[in-house]
Order: C-alpha cells, then sequence, then structure tokens
C-alpha cells in the first residue's frame, strides 16, 4: 500500500505507537522511517494536534488507525495532510453485523450504569466496541495487573489491550521519542468481555467482580 503510494527510502511516515506493530512494521519494509505521534487520550486513536507536530520536510504520509471499534477523528487528521501535502491512509477493524454492534452497544451501556472504581470508555459517534477498554486508577501498570489477576481470579475474561507500546519495542527503540498519553493507555487500559454471546447473568458477573475490588488495589510487585 505505501510503495504503491510512491512512499520509500528516505521518506517518514507518522504512525500511533499504541498496538499495531505490523502499521511501524510496513513503512519499514517499504523503505520509509515509521514517526511515532501521541494519541488521543479518550479516542486512543491518532492525535491530529500530534501528528501534526511531528511533521517534518521528509513527512510523506500517516497511517490512522481505529481502535476498539471508535474511529478516529479522521477529518482533522485529513485536515493535517491537506495543510502539508501529505498522504493520510486509514487502516480499519473488520465490520460486525449491525445485529451484533447493537448488542454489543447494550452491553457496553449496562457496563457504563453500572461499573465503579474504573474509568468507563467515552463512546463518542460510531463506537461499535469492538472492545470495551476502561481504565484501573492508580499508579500506571502494577494497579491494572493487579486488578486484571483478581478479576480473572474471580472467573471473567479480560486482557491488556495493548501490552507494549510500539515505540517501546527492541527494533523500534531508535526511534527516541515522548508519548506520555500513549504511554499511560499502555499502563492503564483493561479490556473487559462485551460480547453479544453475553447474557444478563454474564454481565451481572462482570460487574460484580469489578465493583468488588473497588478500582484500586494494592501496587503488585
Amino acid at each position: 500500500m505505501l510503495r504503491a503510494a510512491g512512499v520509500g527510502v528516505g521518506d517518514e511516515v507518522i504512525v500511533p505507537a499504541f498496538g499495531n506493530v505490523e502499521v511501524a512494521e510496513a513503512v519499514a519494509l517499504a523503505g520509509a522511517l515509521p514517526v511515532f505521534a501521541d494519541i488521543d487520550p479518550v479516542s486512543y486513536c491518532l492525535d491530529p494536534e500530534a501528528a501534526e507536530m511531528a511533521v517534518t520536510p521528509r513527512t510523506a504520509a500517516a497511517v490512522v488507525v481505529h481502535r476498539f471499534g471508535r474511529p478516529a477523528d479522521i477529518a482533522l487528521l485529513h485536515a493535517v495532510g491537506q495543510r502539508h501535502g501529505l498522504l493520510v491512509l486509514e487502516q480499519g477493524e473488520s465490520e460486525a453485523p449491525y445485529d451484533e454492534i447493537a448488542q454489543r452497544r447494550q452491553r457496553a451501556a449496562y457496563l457504563d450504569a453500572k461499573l465503579r472504581g474504573v474509568q468507563t470508555p467515552d463512546g463518542g459517534d460510531g463506537h461499535t466496541y469492538q472492545q470495551y477498554v476502561v481504565r484501573v486508577p492508580g499508579n500506571g501498570r502494577p494497579d491494572r495487573d493487579a486488578f486484571a489477576r483478581a478479576v480473572r481470579a474471580r472467573g471473567i475474561d479480560c486482557r491488556v489491550p495493548v501490552k507494549t507500546p510500539v515505540h517501546r519495542l527492541p527494533e523500534f527503540r531508535r526511534c527516541v521519542v515522548s508519548l506520555p498519553h500513549t504511554e499511560r493507555a499502555a499502563d492503564e487500559t483493561l479490556a473487559l468481555p462485551v460480547d453479544a454471546s453475553l447474557t444478563k447473568r454474564d454481565m451481572h458477573r462482570i460487574v460484580s467482580a469489578c465493583n468488588a475490588l473497588g478500582g484500586l488495589l494494592q501496587p503488585a510487585f
């Protein structure tokens, strides 16, 4: 896709570091340099202002990744591209049938109303809840990980959506950059079940397990 668009050796491509290592790898395979920009802390997608700050004379493109079923602010990102003459590419997520999306939204609304002690996602326009991602407040990863272990011990399937931001991976550490929203999201986020197959009883169990912990635990050393 990048090579077909004329992106190659000597070019820079702005990408998010919150997951999606394959995007940075595709940039490198095209001979270009991935330049990491921070995410919007609400949508977890590439932040338009951060992307614009990352533009240099060598920037040829930006790759926008839609996350967890919530679309990026593509209008603002295209505006950045137009101002600087950049190609703006989108990586979407597989679409589910309308009925499945409607059921996910119903379950997400239930969690929004019932969960305590964690920060629930901001639904926004068009959110399909491919993942229901909460934040566990506290001092970063130790608190989130302790919370996740305790929830799993109560029989609830949950997972850390992004264990290591791409710019922390060994092959990309040369791309030194400060990404505070990306770092914090990687340390605090946790995906809870919101599948269309979940019953009312399942949803009640999820809420009970999470609320019993109060959101904050002692750090896990």
